[in-house]
């Protein structure tokens, strides 16, 4: 190491040990496990660049996609670790928060009843028009077959501006359906397949219009899906085939 650094100046020598310093104090900030102080001061410099490439570039770098993609693989290795710790969350502290965690996490894994149950029980007091749990609510409801009482709920939502959301548009649209108030349905699915981030929107309105007859309509939106899908890769490209095989089923 000593004939390494001899190779350079003063300063620059002075510039890496002054960086090797702030690479070690990130690490003890961010509760890395000590080997990593080791690897970077011994192994000068390969140690301090493994920190960076491993360690300090993907946390820089980390947006919302990158979320979305560990949130998948770890859903994909213990799907029922969010349930378990939210469950536990609420036996330690039985907010609202905590019950509206619970709730969602229960309807991921198919839980309708408990989801539905839990989001009516969380909606009492001054938390009784939150559109949070009104939203998941509804959408339990919806998954029930429960549609009047989805149209009810979700209708109580309209005077809010978490009424005119994406994901309440979408809700929405699949309650006027379930009533059979077809016109509206379509006006909002239309909207939702527009606005809804994801292929879960466009999804719901091609099933929606080959449930009415409207096959070349929705065959048109399956090959935009194929279009889109052709793009994608690792976790988001299970999760659009899931909605790809809704909106081409009988299509």
């Amino acid at each position: 190491m000593g004939a390494l650094l001899s190779m350079f100046p003063l300063w620059m020598v002075g510039l890496w040990l002054l960086a090797c310093i702030a690479l070690c104090v990130h690490a003890v900030r961010t509760g890395r496990e000590m080997f990593w102080l080791w690897v970077i001061l011994v192994f000068q410099p390969i140690g301090a660049i493994v920190y960076i490439v491993a360690i300090l570039l993907p946390e820089q770098l980390r947006g919302a996609g990158a979320q979305r993609l560990g949130a998948a693989a770890r859903d994909a290795l213990d799907p029922g670790r969010e349930y378990r710790e939210a469950r536990q969350a609420v036996e330690e502290t039985p907010t609202v928060r905590n019950q509206s965690r619970l709730a969602h996490a229960a309807a991921a894994l198919g839980r309708f009843d408990e989801a539905e149950r839990l989001y009516a029980e969380a909606a009492h007091g001054i938390h009784a028009d939150d559109p949070a749990l009104l939203l998941g609510r509804a959408n339990a409801l919806l998954e029930l077959n429960r549609g009047e009482e989805a149209v009810a709920t979700l209708e109580r939502l309209t005077a809010e501006p978490e009424g005119h959301t994406p994901a309440a548009t979408l809700a929405f649209g699949r309650a006027y359906d379930a009533v059979g108030r077809t016109a509206e349905a379509e006006t909002f699915l239309r909207d939702a397949a527009e606005r809804v981030p994801g292929f879960e929107g466009m999804a719901r309105l091609a099933a929606f219009l080959r449930r009415h007859g409207r096959r070349a309509e929705a065959q048109e939106i399956v090959a935009d899906l194929d279009r889109r899908m052709a793009k994608l890769r690792g976790p988001f490209r299970k999760e659009a085939h899931h909605w790809r095989e809704l909106a081409a089923r009988d299509a």
